[in-house]
């Protein structure tokens, strides 16, 4: 089994930076593609970015582009999104979810395996 935990969120200001953790444990290796999806209040889940766990191929949103960098630690199978710049809209619960298989996707539905989420929230 795998199991994904965000940590990391947390309240700041408009033009403030945060950063995601992702840790992963238990069979991690059968999970190639680890994405960042968020959830405002009322809207549907959205994709963030998306990386490769070993080759580091990285995929992002254009909402977040120039503005958010995921990255890994394979070591110690952690993916962390460094969120700078951050606008009120960047408002949500962040996910860090699990794919089996390696494609691009921004769909939450080719995601297995996800975490609890942590809060962000940007004031004004």
């Amino acid at each position: 089994q795998v199991q994904l935990v965000e940590s990391g969120g947390g309240l700041v200001q408009a033009g403030g930076s945060l950063r995601l953790s992702c840790a992963a444990s238990g069979r991690s290796f059968s999970i190639p593609v680890i994405g960042w999806f968020r959830q405002a209040p009322g809207k549907e889940r959205e994709f963030v970015a998306s990386i490769n766990w070993n080759a580091g191929i990285i995929y992002y949103a254009d909402s977040v582009k120039g503005r958010f960098t995921a990255s890994r630690d394979n070591a110690n199978n952690a993916v962390y999104l460094q969120m700078n710049s951050l606008k009120p809209e960047d408002t949500a619960v962040y996910f860090c979810a699990g794919r089996t298989y390696i494609t691009r996707s921004f769909s939450a539905l080719d995601y297995a395996y996800w975490g609890q989420g942590t809060q962000v929230s940007v004031s004004s």
